[in-house]
């Protein structure tokens, strides 16, 4: 019978032979007080804002022009009241939603298309660039001819506000890729199917989840623009509205809105990102 080999190292492994391991047995402190503090930080700062304008607002501000806290909350509660920030909220969430999904569909499809192309990315860069450059908001009145006023307008605006944001870091990504990690794959008989799955997706996906982070408040620039141009539904109509009859209270109601719908697309952007971090390669500490 043989004996089973006995490791006599002491149990301690040999440096860089295998990633170090967090230990299981951690304090809830040790697992979530950094996270505590940096919310607690930015709740107290919100707070600390939100006093400091409540307090300005009348003795120092004209409260026209800026209004209060406690009157947008009370605006917030009487639109809540009678229905109407709902009906507008869901109208510029199906525009935010719609437009910034199909902008970045295609554009990280283009984004891939392209950048595996060398000659075809060289020849198509200075008008994807150029195009890039036009501002955004002059689409808004020929998109009113091609498509009218309804909500395919604001979500092929939106849409074209994310498309190139996404594109861009999509290809940049892509370039990115680590070449002897290609070369690696290839030399083993990797398809070109493969390649693309299996190294530079996971490789350019930091790239990607950039444009997808950036893009977001463009989504909602494209769908508010459509809106104030020529709409009476969604939150860029009640925006207008507001400001029409120096509803300044309105205006910031609105606004505070707009801004959580920004960071709940942020979170899922983000949990995405969380996601796809597993396939970032491990970074050596320096010793």
């Amino acid at each position: 019978m043989t004996t089973p080999a006995v490791d006599t190292s002491g149990g301690a492994p040999s440096s860089g032979s295998t990633p170090l391991e967090e230990p299981a047995n951690l304090t809830w402190w040790q697992r979530y007080g950094d996270t505590t503090i940096i919310w607690t930080g930015r709740l107290t700062l919100l707070l600390a804002l939100v006093v400091l304008w409540e307090l300005l607002s009348g003795p120092v501000l004209d409260p026209l022009f800026v209004s209060r806290p406690s009157d947008v909350a009370e605006r917030l509660v009487g639109w809540v009241g009678d229905g109407t920030l709902w009906t507008h909220t869901w109208i510029t969430v199906r525009e935010i939603f719609g437009g910034y999904l199909l902008g970045a569909v295609t554009g990280m499809v283009a984004g891939f298309a392209v950048a595996s192309q060398r000659n075809l990315a060289r020849i198509i860069d200075p008008f994807m660039m150029a195009l890039y450059s036009v501002p955004k908001v002059a689409l808004a009145p020929l998109f009113i001819v091609w498509f009218g006023i309804g909500l395919q307008m604001k979500i092929l605006l939106a849409a074209v506000m994310v498309f190139f944001l996404v594109f861009l870091n999509t290809v940049a990504g892509v370039r990115q890729v680590d070449r002897g990690i290609v070369d690696a794959a290839r030399l083993m008989g990797a398809s070109r199917r493969e390649l693309l799955i299996k190294v530079t997706l996971p490789a350019s996906f930091t790239g990607v989840i950039t444009g997808l982070r950036v893009a977001i408040p463009y989504a909602l620039i494209g769908a508010v623009i459509g809106e104030l141009v020529a709409s009476n539904r969604g939150l860029g109509y009640l925006i207008s509205n507001s400001a029409a009859t120096f509803d300044t209270a309105g205006v910031f109601a609105a606004l505070v809105v707009l801004s959580v719908i920004a960071a709940v697309v942020n979170m899922l952007v983000d949990m995405l990102g969380r996601r796809t971090d597993r396939w970032k390669p491990l970074e050596r500490e320096p010793s």
